[in-house]
């Protein structure tokens, strides 16, 4: 088993978590992260136990010009079908009972620890919506890298929506665009189950140390059934191989990212498929916020969007997501 203080909480961290008056303190979470497009993911229940399969259409039928006295031979679409899995992302947390009941605060202190798991969870959810590789990683879902990593020049193949962001070090990072919604691209949870983060308050348990003693304890399980689906690929964009170290704020120094992002926007198939939403890292967010602010492109602005100052690209609001990295692999333009 475990050392203690590696997976339960001990008095010591109890003692770190009072305000001098003995309440638990208000904590800065100096771990949490922005990843905004927790906010805008939309969820479809699966219509699978275990994912969602999809019909895509992938040819036409074509008619015929005909002459008088000459037949038209028929002809039909064909189609093929896609599934998409679904993960589960687990948790416990657990508490010696006598620890949390100290000075009054158990519901205080069980929640401070809560809240802690459920942005835990949450990045892990992020990072694997960009990165997970059902490959590598059979229990996780597929995530958008992966799916966006080998360049083609052919319109039907989901290589064709990868723009060049012109990096070849490794210092370089993405810019995605994703369109929401049940024609595009949204987010799945199991047939018959519930959508979201699910917290269950498994109360007061008997727990065991790891010299198999027994003493009474709370536990909490966080549990996460979820996957992403692409109905159209053709709604996500990937502006891939952002070179960090070529950015500057001057318009007319460093990457060119907005000619890019005017390049992704015409990848769609039409501006109608949903939400559309740029994803970028603090890096490039701060760099188009300071380009916005030189006014010099027509495509780059600052909006006001209930209260807060938003970057927004053709129209399009851009937001930040900590999961992005800047350290990610080049794909090959080759």
């Amino acid at each position: 088993m475990a050392a203690i203080g590696n997976n339960y909480l001990t008095l010591t961290d109890h003692a770190k978590r009072l305000d001098p008056d003995g309440k638990i303190a208000l904590i800065a979470e100096i771990m949490s992260e922005t990843n905004e497009v927790m906010d805008d993911a939309i969820y479809v229940e699966a219509n699978l136990p275990t994912g969602h399969r999809h019909t895509v259409r992938d040819s036409l039928p074509s008619g015929t010009w005909r002459r008088f006295n000459e037949g038209v031979i028929p002809t039909k679409s064909t189609t093929h079908q896609v599934d998409d899995t679904v993960g589960m992302l687990e948790d416990y947390g657990e508490v010696d009972k006598d620890l949390a009941d100290l000075n009054g605060n158990t519901n205080e202190f069980r929640l401070s620890e809560d809240s802690a798991h459920i942005e835990g969870l949450s990045q892990d959810f992020a990072n694997t919506l960009f990165y997970g590789n059902t490959d590598t990683d059979p229990e996780q879902f597929k995530g958008l890298a992966p799916r966006y990593s080998t360049v083609s020049t052919e319109t039907t193949n989901i290589g064709y929506n990868i723009v060049n962001g012109g990096g070849t070090g490794s210092d370089n990072t993405s810019i995605w665009l994703v369109t929401w919604g049940p024609r595009a691209t949204f987010c799945i949870y199991p047939k018959g189950s519930q959508a979201g983060l699910q917290h269950t308050d498994k109360g007061q348990v008997t727990l065991g140390d790891n010299t198999n003693g027994y003493y009474e304890g709370y536990r909490s399980h966080y549990q996460w059934k979820t996957g992403l689906a692409l109905k159209d690929w053709r709604f996500t964009v990937r502006i891939a191989n952002i070179d960090i170290s070529a950015l500057n704020a001057a318009p007319s120094a460093g990457a060119d990212i907005i000619t890019n992002m005017i390049s992704a926007t015409y990848k769609m198939p039409t501006m109608n498929g949903g939400k559309s939403v740029w994803y970028c890292n603090k890096t490039i967010a701060e760099y188009l916020h300071h380009q916005a602010r030189n006014k010099t492109n027509v495509n780059l602005s600052i909006d006001t969007v209930d209260g807060k100052p938003v970057t927004m690209v053709n129209g399009m609001p851009v937001k930040r997501c900590d999961a992005l990295l800047n350290t990610e692999s080049t794909v090959s333009f080759s």
